[in-house]
């Protein structure tokens, strides 16, 4: 046994397989520092914007930011981040990624001088892409079914590339359009391959673990919104209010994903083998925590509008209010596809939740930012009195002895 672990080892350029029982390495820790600040560029692109439109084209990038992160996670599975060829090629994908993450301000409108922006965050996006592939075909070595899933990657890894390319090379409004096209095309390409099977999920502990740190840096993203938010602002009671009122959203987020969820939907990923843990890692983490995640980054905007105007005695108003409201009816929403992927059960107080921000988005747009914060924060604090009192045996029989 140890003298194939060494010959596989020796194939994949010194980088050790994971196995069943490995946990996040502290180099993929590292690797997450770009998606911070890759964050911050996304939240700051909204604010500026400060419309619709420019929330969609948020979201688009940060749809792209969150594909290669997945891309990586499930290279991690499958070998070791901080062995090897590796990571070597995590540390160029690091690079190329800050490139994106620097190029996000420009990636619909290039700045005068320089390079043009939006084809340089598209190109070091396919190179971190090619780099995933190409280093996780010499990872899957000795497995047939695994590398004929990533040859066939390629296909809409390449029809996605083109649209791309087509969209900022037509720049406007098309590129948002090409730029949405090239994202289902890739995604729902990338699934509809995957329906053979041949995808690998070695180790439970890893995977979830993998995500709930990119969970908290969601999280923390929306603590930083707290900061930028108050940076120009004069220290005053609204605006301490108006921070301690974010922390304490920032806080019902953790503990609504953190406290029972989580935990269950690790459970039920070690209990599950074979394709049965492969499709719900597919569905229920690459697909299903995007929402999650999108919720968090638009409801940071949202924060983040309310720091910047807590004291002003103006009315929140509408683009903030939806930014706030809807953001995080999307964090719920998606928990809500993420409960009944692993466990096929409805949700029904986060449900109600959701249909109580909705209602009371359009309210909160004439509301002054504090008591639109404040209105949220009583709001998830009693979602979750209701779901703790609810799922308390299920919670403490989770929670470590």
């Amino acid at each position: 046994m140890a003298e194939a672990s060494e010959r596989r080892s020796g194939i994949l350029g010194g980088a050790r397989p994971t196995g069943e029982d490995d946990t996040v390495t502290p180099f993929e820790l590292f690797f997450d520092l770009v998606y911070v600040f890759a964050a911050t560029q996304v939240t700051g692109y909204m604010v500026h914007a400060h419309d619709a439109l420019g929330v969609l084209q948020g979201l688009l990038v940060l749809a792209l930011l969150w594909w290669t992160w997945s891309a990586y996670a499930w290279l991690g599975n499958q070998a070791r981040a901080d062995t090897g060829v590796v990571r070597a090629a995590m540390a160029a994908a690091m690079a190329a990624l800050f490139v994106v993450a620097l190029t996000i301000p420009e990636a619909w409108d290039d700045a005068e001088g320089g390079l043009y922006g939006p084809l340089v965050l598209v190109g070091a996006y396919l190179l971190v892409r090619c780099v995933h592939l190409t280093v996780y075909a010499l990872a899957a070595r000795g497995d047939a079914g695994l590398r004929r899933q990533l040859a066939i990657s390629w296909i809409p890894l390449a029809a996605g590339a083109v649209l791309l390319v087509a969209g900022v090379l037509l720049g406007g409004q098309l590129q948002t359009a090409f730029f949405a096209g090239a994202l289902v095309v890739d995604w729902g390409g990338t699934y509809l391959t995957s329906r053979g099977g041949n995808w690998r999920i070695h180790s439970a502990p890893h995977w979830t673990e993998r995500h709930g740190l990119f969970i908290i840096l969601a999280i923390g993203e929306s603590v930083v919104a707290i900061g930028v938010g108050a940076a120009e602002q004069p220290v005053s009671a609204p605006l301490l209010a108006a921070a301690v009122l974010g922390v304490a959203a920032a806080v019902c987020l953790w503990w609504l994903y953190f406290d029972v969820v989580s935990r269950a939907a690790e459970h039920r990923l070690r209990d599950a083998r074979g394709q049965a843990r492969v499709r719900m890692a597919i569905e229920a983490y690459t697909y299903g925590h995007f929402p999650i995640v999108a919720g968090i980054i638009v409801g940071a905007v949202g924060v983040e509008g309310v720091l910047a105007h807590a004291g002003d005695g103006e009315a929140l108003g509408l683009f903030y209010a939806a930014a706030l409201y809807g953001g995080f009816a999307l964090y719920l929403a998606g928990h809500l596809l993420f409960k009944q992927r692993v466990h096929a059960v409805l949700n029904v107080p986060r449900l109600v939740a959701v249909g109580a921000l909705l209602l009371a988005l359009p309210v909160a747009a004439f509301l002054p930012p504090l008591v639109g914060l404040a209105g949220l924060v009583l709001l998830l604090g009693v979602l979750i009195g209701a779901e703790t009192r609810r799922y308390a045996a299920i919670g403490a029989g989770l929670r470590p002895d």
